[in-house]
């Protein structure tokens, strides 16, 4: 199985007002979202340009710190001055960002009430190169025997810290030779991949799940959706299953750190890929996007 590898050189990260090698930054281990995965965070993509989407992932990681009571002090603006810093030290060159709130140090116990500060981390990284082989023939899945949980246990719009689930998928896709997991949810439909939105491509018709199937709302998702929109593709946010991706001429999964990636087969068998060439035009695009829709930190 090949591993994809990250570019550029060490990360950096923001911690306590300071940015150093990641490899020597440091939190707490009485931190919450250390001990319980007690927080969330944002993934988001690093342009020559500046920070891609800038105000559409502050406003998500907003939104998800207020729906599990985390309250920054000095509030989103300071949140966003870390991602600025921290950007500005990585340079102009293409990377990801992974912006951290925790809740912060505090008890033991799980008491969210004993962790008088939440905890901010700001971590910059090469973004993600799939091996030659990978990037032209695709990657290959497998159904994980997992479940994504349902939205009354966690709203899959809440980035959480807790990624267990995830986790737990990809490394089932590892042991049984694959690149990454398919996940479903307790009624049998496509949720997504372990950490990425999947599409499938079936004539003029782009599909992929919507959130209340336990899909994450992805930047690069949306981005992906308003693309194909521009190209006269009819979009569409519904219920896929298996055999909808076996009907697709073309399947694909998308994330942050990762772009667009072609999926050559899943449980063994192989995916159409004769819709490939219009994937291509929407990579191609989205290229363009990533510079487009940055915002300067300068």
């Amino acid at each position: 199985m090949s591993k994809s590898k990250s570019t550029n050189e060490e990360e950096i990260a923001w911690v306590d007002g300071a940015i150093v090698p990641a490899s020597q930054a440091r939190v707490s281990v009485l931190d919450h979202g250390f001990l319980f995965g007690d927080g969330v965070f944002e993934g988001i993509r690093v342009t020559p340009a500046g920070i891609f989407r800038f105000d559409d992932h502050i406003r998500r990681l907003e939104i998800a710190a207020r729906a599990i009571g985390i309250d920054v002090e000095g509030g989103m603006e300071r949140v966003r001055a870390v991602a600025r810093e921290t950007t500005l030290a990585w340079g102009r060159r293409e990377g990801y960002l992974r912006l951290i709130l925790s809740r912060g140090v505090g008890a033991l116990g799980l008491d969210p009430a004993s962790c008088p500060t939440p905890t901010i981390v700001c971590i910059a990284a090469g973004t993600v190169r799939l091996p030659a082989d990978k990037a032209e023939r695709g990657v290959d899945l497998i159904t994980s025997s997992l479940r994504r949980p349902a939205g009354d246990v966690l709203d899959p719009r809440v980035k959480s810290l807790n990624y267990l689930n995830n986790i737990l998928a990809k490394r089932e896709a590892n042991l049984r030779g694959a690149d990454d997991a398919l996940m479903l949810n307790a009624q049998g439909l496509i949720a997504e991949a372990s950490a990425a939105n999947v599409f499938a491509l079936t004539g003029n018709r782009l599909e992929t799940p919507p959130v209340s199937d336990g899909a994450l709302e992805g930047m690069t998702r949306r981005t992906v959706l308003e693309i194909a929109t521009d190209l006269g593709l009819d979009t569409r946010q519904r219920s896929l299953g298996r055999f909808d991706l076996f009907a697709a001429h073309s399947v694909f999964y998308t994330g942050s750190r990762a772009g667009l990636v072609p999926v050559a087969s899943l449980d063994g068998s192989a995916i159409d890929q004769s819709a490939r060439p219009r994937v291509q035009e929407i990579q191609a695009v989205f290229q363009k996007r990533l510079i487009e829709l940055s915002v300067s930190v300068d």
